[in-house]
């Protein structure tokens, strides 16, 4: 499995100074905490790292599972996806960025209200370019800048979480739309780092610590 290059520099840093906490790492790449929770949480799904409370992180090796594993080998993207945000094709960049705040989203999918099927999406990369460019884009619509099926990864609910964990670890991404089949796209929900993040913190602590 392939790591992105700040993933390979943790798996680095911990082991040579495991036990090492959240903050530590942290600080060796002078980011937020918040920041590398995506990636130390990847890499605690994958088997190569595996955390306990109040003590730090290790190294375990990638053909060593981590403790628990067996708690989430049935899962699939499903259990824990989110819902998404769907905008019609002619909804205006002013009007998505207004939609992105509001919901606190780093995306928007693009489709028809009559069947839902997945066209495109947009992100909030997309929305800086239109916003920064040349002329007024406030009313571009959306259908003019979105990037376009097929160019983009999916997932589908019944897939296993640790697949799609790959998928966004091997190409980078923060989330993958969730489609109910990989023939009409009909969109189902959202699957995020932050998602996984969540499960991954979940498995650590009680519900009491959160």
């Amino acid at each position: 499995m392939k790591f992105s290059q700040r993933q390979e520099e943790i798996i680095r840093i911990v082991k040579k100074k495991q036990p090492i906490t959240a903050d530590a790492i942290a600080d060796h790449f002078q980011l937020t905490k918040s920041t590398l929770r995506s990636d130390l949480a990847v890499l605690s799904m994958v088997g190569i790292l595996d955390a306990k409370p109040k003590i730090g992180y290790f190294y375990t090796g990638e053909n060593i599972e981590p403790l628990w594993a067996d708690q989430f080998a049935d899962l699939t993207v499903a259990d824990i996806m989110g819902s998404a945000i769907q905008v019609s094709p002619d909804t205006s960049v002013q009007e998505a960025i207004t939609l992105l705040f509001l919901y606190d989203s780093g995306s928007l999918y693009v489709s028809l209200p009559e069947d839902q099927e997945l066209l495109g999406i947009v992100s909030r990369k997309d929305l800086l370019r239109a916003s920064l460019g040349s002329g007024d884009q406030a009313g571009t619509a959306l259908a003019v800048i979105m990037t376009r099926m097929p160019n983009i990864l999916v997932t589908c609910a019944d897939t296993p979480l640790i697949e799609a964990a790959k998928i966004l670890v091997k190409h980078e991404v923060d989330s993958l739309p969730v489609v109910e089949d990989l023939k009409h796209f009909k969109i189902l929900g959202k699957l995020s780092k932050t998602h996984l993040v969540r499960l991954f913190v979940q498995s650590l602590v009680s519900e009491e610590d959160l």
